[in-house]
C-alpha cells in the first residue's frame, strides 16, 4: 500500500502523506492535515485511528464503542472514495474549522457525496475531530 498513491488525493505517495500519521510515527501539526488523514483513515478502514483522532464529546461516543467501530468498517468497506476537495481551512490556537467536499459513491452507484464544515478542538497538544456541519447531496458536476 505505501508505494500507490495517498486516498487522502495528495497525489504523494501514501508513505509520504498520511501512512506516518495512521502509524502513530507523527502527529498531525494542523487540522487540515487530520481531516486529511481521516478522510484516508475511512478510505483504507482505519477505524482505531478513527476513534483516535475523534474528540471525547463528539457524539459518536454516546454509543457503544464496538457498535462505533462496527459502523466505520462498514461505512469504509461500503463506500468509494473518489476525491476531497478542501474549500476553506481557518484555524485559531485551539479550535479549527476545515471545510470540505468528499466525493463518495456506495458500491451501489450511488452517489453519497457531501460537503462539512468540520470542528476540530486542540486537547493535550492533538488536533482531534469535534463535531460538524453536514450537507448531503453534493453533485461532482457543481465543483
Amino acid at each position: 500500500m505505501n508505494e500507490k498513491l495517498c486516498p487522502c488525493k495528495s497525489n504523494s505517495l501514501y508513505k509520504d502523506c498520511c501512512e506516518k500519521y495512521h502509524s502513530g510515527e507523527k502527529n498531525a501539526k494542523n487540522a487540515k492535515i487530520l481531516m486529511r488523514s481521516r478522510f484516508s483513515a475511512y478510505a483504507l478502514g482505519l477505524v482505531d485511528y478513527i476513534i483516535k483522532t475523534t474528540h471525547p464529546q463528539n457524539p459518536l461516543f454516546k454509543k457503544d464503542i464496538k457498535d462505533i467501530k462496527n459502523e466505520i468498517l462498514s461505512f469504509s468497506k461500503n463506500t468509494i472514495f473518489k476525491d476531497l476537495e478542501i474549500l476553506d481551512f481557518e484555524e485559531e490556537e485551539n479550535h479549527a474549522f476545515v471545510t470540505f467536499v468528499a466525493f463518495l459513491e456506495s458500491i451501489d452507484n450511488e452517489n453519497i457525496s457531501f460537503m462539512e464544515i468540520s470542528h476540530f478542538e486542540k486537547v493535550n497538544g492533538l488536533w482531534l475531530y469535534k463535531d460538524g456541519q453536514f450537507f448531503e447531496g453534493i453533485k461532482e458536476d457543481i465543483f
